[in-house]
């Protein structure tokens, strides 16, 4: 007899077997009980949580002929048939295979006749959602008014895709996940019904991989089973599977938030070398982050992780020793590291790459962090201590005495610490000029991608700009933006002093790069450049006295200067 897999030998065949879908048993052994089954029932949700197997549990509860309480009693004769998939009144129909609108007449005509052998004759359409839309309206009649002796069950994993007239006329039962407690008792009980031992880490790590899904766990553990011998280790699950250890990702992390590029990259080799995916670790690296968010945002975050205990208590551990922020900020890089790393040939490159950012941002201050410091530096209304934004020497005290003193406002690091590493500062608050307020550097802008949201941009701001610019092929060369017309005349409207000006600081604002923008005709040599009026702004802004103290203060440097719309917004 050929080997029967895990996921067919431990499906359940009564409701008391179903592993966590408490709610939807219940509605129906109630319906069943009080004689309420309704005509049409749909069962949705990920794969493997039970959507095919309740609604074979259903069908033989409606048509159970034994002496039993709770139906089904898989004794009588029509219980054994349907157990059995002999059962002529029983149709289960593929609808990725069943799809058309014939298939669903030559249905519709099977089910004029009443059943041979059931009290019912039960339609089961697994993946119903495939069904062409000829076949639902087809369908649609029967299912609003069958024969007496006719039940529909529906299951699939794409609800959003049925029809909504389809869905209004059945009663829906969503079948959630299953818990990580759940799941993992279920995986204990077969494996000790199949005489092998497995570790709780064991256990833990095949539950953590199923998500959910007892299907899918099941397959892990016919996997790990072929293993042979009655006693499975935690790194023979890992080789296995390819897992990666929880301790391995909670290093990382450390190593990562603590700006500890070297220790990360480490782990990353130890990782690689012991044959793990790159992919798969990262999608792994990026569900232990999201638990960490997850740790330092709610107060209860158990219900929202299947995670183990101890798992929990080491995220929990990492989570509080960091901020939200930093946190944050290393989800957001590795879940846009994900697209690249889903096309490029050198996987393992785009991942150190990923690290090296993740690395750089973390602890950055931001500039809300360095405005709120300032804010604390700054005088009262009269004559409260602490020195005054200075534009120079104020009241005869100088800088020097006023950084020496804004200093004392910070709290030192240790003295074998190394320094605090601060964000770029990219715009500095001039006092002369109060609208020129510090903006957010929005990297990763680029003129070729991005031209058409440029020139929207422009638009908002400069109807008649934008529409010159959509005469233009624009050509970066160096610092330089070279806007390349055909005439002339397409041209005129740009090249006026006035209007090259506030392109140019709409260019500069909307890519964030030191551009200077040029104008030129092809075929001709003269062109035309803005004036360096918005370099003198930048120059001065730079000299002010305001962002001297800052840098001082808080060891930082001046990566760029804005003066767009968008820095004075």
């Amino acid at each position: 007899m050929s080997y029967l897999v895990l996921a067919r030998k431990y499906r359940p065949q009564t409701f008391s077997e179903v592993v966590g879908q408490t709610g939807a048993v219940r509605i129906l052994q109630n319906a069943v009980a009080r004689d309420r089954v309704p005509h049409a029932m749909l069962f949705s949700g990920v794969r493997g949580v039970g959507k095919t197997t309740l609604a074979r549990i259903m069908a033989k509860a409606v048509n159970c002929e034994g002496e039993t309480g709770s139906p089904p009693c898989n004794q009588c004769d029509s219980c054994v048939d349907i157990t059995r998939g002999s059962a002529v009144d029983l149709k289960e129909i593929d609808g990725a295979s069943n799809r058309g609108i014939q298939e669903i007449r030559g249905l519709q005509e099977d089910l004029r006749f009443m059943p041979s052998r059931c009290r019912y004759k039960v339609v089961i359409i697994d993946e119903v959602h495939m069904l062409t839309d000829q076949a639902f309206n087809a369908l649609l009649k029967t299912i609003e008014e069958p024969p007496a002796h006719v039940i529909f069950m529906f299951a699939t994993t794409e609800v959003h895709k049925i029809p909504v007239t389809i869905l209004s006329r059945c009663q829906r039962f969503e079948l959630k996940r299953v818990a990580f407690a759940e799941l993992m008792a279920a995986f204990a009980a077969i494996a000790a019904s199949e005489g092998v031992e497995i570790g709780r880490s064991g256990l833990e790590m095949i539950t953590r991989e199923a998500g959910g899904s007892v299907r899918d766990g099941l397959s892990l553990l016919d996997q790990v089973f072929s293993l042979g011998g009655d006693k499975v280790g935690d790194d023979d699950i890992r080789e296995v599977l390819g897992l990666v250890n929880q301790a391995a990702f909670a290093d990382l992390s450390r190593a990562v938030l603590s700006a500890d590029l070297s220790a990360a990259l480490k782990v990353v080799d130890q990782c690689i070398s012991g044959g793990v995916d790159i992919r798969r670790f990262h999608a792994g690296l990026l569900e232990f982050f999201r638990s960490l968010l997850v740790c330092r945002a709610v107060d209860d975050p158990a219900a929202l992780l299947a995670v183990s205990d101890r798992d929990l208590a080491v995220l929990k551990e990492i989570s509080s020793a960091y901020s939200l922020e930093d946190i944050a900020a290393g989800f957001d890089f590795l879940l846009k590291g994900g697209e690249e790393l889903k096309f490029t040939p050198q996987p393992r490159m785009v991942l150190e790459m990923l690290l090296l950012r993740m690395t750089r941002a973390a602890g950055v201050v931001g500039i809300d962090e360095i405005l709120r410091r300032l804010d604390a530096m700054a005088p009262g209304e009269d004559g409260d201590d602490g020195p005054a934004y200075p534009t120079g020497a104020v009241a005869g005290v100088s800088q020097a005495a006023m950084v020496a003193e804004a200093k004392k406002k910070i709290s030192p690091s240790p003295p074998d610490a190394e320094p605090e590493r601060i964000a770029p500062v990219s715009e500095a608050v001039s006092p002369p000029e109060p609208d020129k307020v510090p903006a957010a550097v929005d990297p990763g802008k680029d003129v070729r991608r991005d031209w058409n949201e440029f020139i929207s941009y422009v638009a908002e701001r400069r109807i008649r700009l934008s529409t010159s610019l959509k005469l233009a092929t624009p050509v970066v060369d160096g610092d330089g933006l070279e806007l390349r017309f055909d005439e002339r005349g397409d041209c005129k409207f740009l090249e006026e002093k006035e209007n090259l000006h506030i392109l140019t600081e709409f260019t500069q604002d909307f890519f964030q790069q030191d551009l200077r923008v040029i104008v030129r005709v092809i075929g001709e040599s003269k062109e035309t450049v803005a004036d360096d009026q918005t370099q003198h702004e930048r120059q001065n802004l730079r000299n002010d006295p305001l962002v001297a103290m800052t840098l001082e203060v808080l060891d930082g440097r001046i990566a760029d200067v804005r003066t767009g719309p968008r820095s004075r917004a």
